[in-house]
């Protein structure tokens, strides 16, 4: 994330030079990795001096930053919140130990400058879990206007999980104030492999150029991809995040066939292969017979 966000800086005439790197790593061989990847791309960071546990030994206590991503474990269980019910970054509410998901979100928030934004990658079930307070907290961070934009993703774009995933992207200066928008990306993207999805150049162009649009106030909704909801409109969904539940089922172009006419050649259709069905099944008695078993 770090070595894409000084790309991006480069491909629209910035200088990486003018942003300042933050960053932590629990895992002692994520942490020197991630040293080395900024080193040889000659990127400043400051990643702490050691590899230290977020909740329990932050290294940037009193950072507020501008732009926050993450890609925080899913679903993370025994964090050990009882130790850490006190803590002052639980603003929204505090977060259960069967489940790291908003308590990272608040942790992130509690970093946000006034005018920051955050994109976080979360498990799906942080937009309609209800157990364990989780479904307080996102009311709490709702009713807050932070949640600017919610998008669903396709599933298979991991190598070691299946869970289906969605991004969140949040901000304290929201320029479409009390509204939230909702994209359903689940069709997007190709199946590289049996096991693997990737989004093409042009799946996240579309994301980014939809978001983009609502934030300027130009964005027409597309039923079953996109759509706007106020924070009335998602309060009458229980506080629910999950973008199907707003944009709808994508209409189907009229194709200009009849029902009866579509029911005659399916029955046709059909009939064709009832026979070919029979013409298989009696190919295989006879085969069967020719070496001494009947069926």
């Amino acid at each position: 994330m770090f070595v894409q966000s000084a790309k991006f800086v480069d491909e629209h005439g910035g200088n990486r030079n003018g942003i300042s790197i933050y960053g932590q790593e629990s895992n002692p061989t994520t942490f020197k990795l991630a040293h080395m990847n900024l080193a040889i791309r000659h990127i400043e960071a400051n990643l702490g001096k050691f590899s230290a546990d977020t909740f329990f030994s932050d290294h940037h206590k009193q950072l507020k930053a501008d732009f926050i991503m993450a890609n925080p474990p899913f679903n993370m269980s025994n964090w050990g919140a009882d130790k850490l019910k006190e803590d002052v970054r639980w603003t929204y509410g505090v977060p259960s130990d069967s489940n790291a998901n908003f308590a990272w979100l608040q942790h992130m928030i509690w970093h946000l400058s006034p005018k920051g934004k955050i994109g976080m990658v979360l498990a799906n079930g942080s937009l309609s879990s209800q157990q364990s307070n989780e479904g307080e907290i996102r009311k709490n961070i709702i009713e807050d206007d932070l949640v600017e934009c919610i998008v669903a993703m396709p599933t298979q774009l991991f190598y070691r999980t299946q869970i289906p995933v969605c991004l969140w992207f949040l901000s304290r200066d929201k320029k479409q104030s009390g509204k939230t928008l909702f994209i359903d990306a689940r069709n997007l993207g190709k199946m590289e492999d049996r096991t693997l999805r990737i989004l093409e150049k042009e799946d996240i162009k579309k994301i980014a150029d939809t978001y983009n649009s609502f934030v300027e106030g130009t964005l027409e909704e597309e039923k079953g991809f996109c759509a706007i909801a106020t924070t009335k409109e998602i309060k009458e969904q229980d506080y629910i995040l999950t973008p199907g539940r707003y944009v709808g089922i994508e209409e189907k172009v009229d194709d200009g066939e009849s029902f009866n006419e579509k029911m005659l050649k399916l029955t046709s259709e059909l009939s064709d292969l009832f026979k070919k069905s029979n013409d298989l099944e009696n190919e295989i008695r006879k085969n069967l017979k020719e070496i001494g078993y009947e069926v």
